[in-house]
């Protein structure tokens, strides 16, 4: 569906998905290769992480880079349970090593970040503030990792009521592409806790997904091999960078949009 006059000529959205969020980069990877270039993102959990990575000016390339060989151990610690397992010591060094960004609204791409607001019981679309502790709220698993402060607010993953955050930027774009990493196809192979809890999460988000946010965009792509994945899979970034970046190639080719729906940029633009 393409919308006339709109503010934004091409929209992304961008899922969570944990360590699937290696997909994402790969996607963005193929996209700039055919010649799309948001406008604007939209984004909730590892697409936050992504996205803003994206709209600060880094290449998908030098995303990955940033992130590959990062071991699980690096990304978290294990810590006495009291609101969450793990502490994502990690990879909060890591935004703040190389995010050059302080806040949301500096980035060079607009970027909307979903994240749970756990005392109202609603999701909250981020579009200016501080924009490391926006991220690691949107990207912090209940029990799996400790919730995020902000403004005495207490905030956990977006995806937990959004996993696919197209509304921020569903009226204000000729064109959108969503992403999903949470495929919930048939699953045999429970192997523990963590599969079967992740395994739920999962399942309690495809509603929304499935019934409002997928309808909303013009190219959806939810590849089906990320599902032998789990979300804590670093050490698979490779794979998972390669099947975001091979099923978006496959998705463009099948869209075969006109041309003029686009904003065409620079390979890396500044």
């Amino acid at each position: 569906m393409f919308r006339k006059n709109k503010k934004y000529k091409l929209g992304l959205v961008l899922s969570g998905g944990g360590s699937r969020g290696f997909a994402h980069i790969g996607a963005l990877k193929a996209l700039n290769e055919e010649g799309f270039y948001p406008d604007v993102i939209s984004a909730v959990s590892a697409g936050s992480i992504v996205g803003a990575f994206y709209a600060d000016g880094f290449a998908p390339d030098e995303i990955f880079r940033i992130f590959d060989d990062i071991r699980a151990k690096r990304f978290w610690e294990v810590v006495i349970p009291r609101l969450g397992l793990l502490k994502v010591t990690g990879l909060l060094r890591i935004l703040k090593e190389n995010l050059k960004a302080k806040n949301i609204e500096d980035l060079k791409i607009p970027l909307y970040v979903a994240a749970t607001d756990l005392n109202n019981g609603k999701i909250v679309f981020f579009s200016k503030g501080e924009i490391i502790k926006t991220i690691i709220a949107s990207s912090s698993i209940p029990i799996l990792f400790q919730p995020v402060i902000i403004e005495n607010i207490t905030y956990v993953d977006g995806g937990v009521m959004n996993n696919l955050p197209v509304q921020p930027i569903e009226n204000r774009c000729e064109t959108i592409i969503g992403i999903h990493l949470n495929p919930t196809g048939y699953k045999t192979d429970f192997h523990g806790l963590r599969d079967i809890a992740e395994r739920c999460f999962h399942l309690s988000i495809e509603k929304t997904v499935a019934n409002i946010s997928k309808n909303k965009c013009d190219i959806y792509i939810e590849p089906e091999d990320l599902g032998r994945y789990g979300l804590l899979d670093m050490k698979k970034g490779r794979e998972i960078f390669e099947i975001g970046y091979n099923e978006t190639k496959k998705a463009l080719k099948e869209y075969k949009p006109k041309k003029r729906f686009f904003k065409f940029l620079p390979k890396n633009p500044e």
